[in-house]
């Protein structure tokens, strides 16, 4: 899946260091796709090319 935006591109970073797997454990939600969603909003990939 191709990244629409910083987000996407943070959120396979964090899978692939095992950050995503700690974050997940936090009691009430760590706000990741909250963040993720911000993060693809503000800054988004030209998706034109």
């Amino acid at each position: 899946m191709r990244s629409r935006g910083l987000g996407d591109s943070i959120e396979k970073f964090t899978k692939v260091t095992g950050i995503k797997k700690l974050a997940d454990k936090i009691p009430g939600g760590c706000g990741c796709d909250h963040r993720k969603e911000w993060f693809n909003k503000n800054f988004p990939y030209n998706m034109n090319k």
